[in-house]
């Protein structure tokens, strides 16, 4: 089985508040933070390990686990991080974040659904960055493929045929099955330690999170090839869909107030907030 996975390098989301925007209102900057794995895409990551793993923590797969980035040659140590974990190799498309919206993102891995021919695709929900939550569902349309987002849990009976798929939804959740090929979209809750079941895989539960890279891990990724591609090579109609007109930053909050009775209370909340 060959599972492919996109990954999108982002500006450290734990440094949010140091991103700035540029002069003219047309960018958001981030000279001076580090760069990391899209956090949801990293869970699509270990999720893809956790299905193929045929022992708990063991590394060795029964398939094989790609992962595909859109951007410049410094993402190359991103995609080692995520070769590091486990995965099998991966595949850099040279791309300008500022040149690139969710639709390119689809056609290009439309592309490489075409080349790869792979079973599944997993896909992170979305980027912290632009929190757009589409790439994945236009995929989906384009290649005609079942599909599954807001993954919670999955279940992949030993035969790897299918998966169950329980999708977080507004007040609960709701479970569906795929057959392959798919596409999967998934959560936070994938990375749980009882959020993929193969079926295979036996032992103690897997750790909170996405595993930590090992030293052996970190020295055989070194190794693991990086194939390199252009969004041309692939013929991708670059077409953009949407276009930034400018960025602002939020409001500033305004300072709190300290109140002595309830009555004073009582009154703001009607006269000020008009809530009551």
């Amino acid at each position: 089985m060959k599972i492919l996975v996109t990954m999108k390098r982002v500006a450290d989301p734990d440094n949010a508040n140091k991103v700035k925007i540029s002069g003219d209102a047309t960018q958001v900057t981030s000279e001076g933070l580090e760069w990391k794995p899209n956090p949801f895409d990293e869970y699509g990551v270990e999720a893809a390990l956790r299905i193929l793993e045929d022992g708990v923590g063991s590394g060795k797969l029964r398939g094989e686990v790609v992962v595909v980035t859109i951007g410049p040659e410094e993402v190359t140590q991103q995609i080692r991080q995520c070769l590091a974990m486990g995965a099998d190799r991966g595949i850099l498309v040279s791309g300008d974040d500022d040149k690139l919206d969710a639709m390119i993102v689809a056609r290009t891995m439309a592309k490489l659904v075409e080349k790869e021919q792979p079973d599944l695709v997993i896909m992170g929900k979305q980027a912290v960055d632009g929190d757009s939550n589409q790439a994945s569902q236009m995929l989906a349309e384009i290649l005609g493929w079942p599909q599954a987002t807001f993954a919670g849990h999955v279940e992949a009976p030993e035969d790897l045929s299918s998966l169950t798929v329980t999708r977080e939804v507004d007040g609960g959740a709701a479970k569906v099955k795929v057959a392959f090929p798919a596409v999967l979209s998934v959560d936070l809750r994938i990375v749980t330690p009882t959020g993929v079941n193969n079926n295979v895989a036996t032992g103690k539960d897997y750790q909170e999170g996405p595993r930590y890279a090992s030293l052996r891990g970190i020295m055989k990724a070194k190794k693991k090839p990086i194939d390199k591609l252009t969004l041309d090579d692939l013929g991708v109609d670059q077409t953009l869909q949407v276009r930034t007109v400018s960025f602002t930053q939020p409001a500033a909050r305004s300072a709190g107030v300290i109140l002595e009775t309830v009555q004073e209370l009582v009154q703001k909340l009607q006269d000020e907030a008009k809530v009551l």
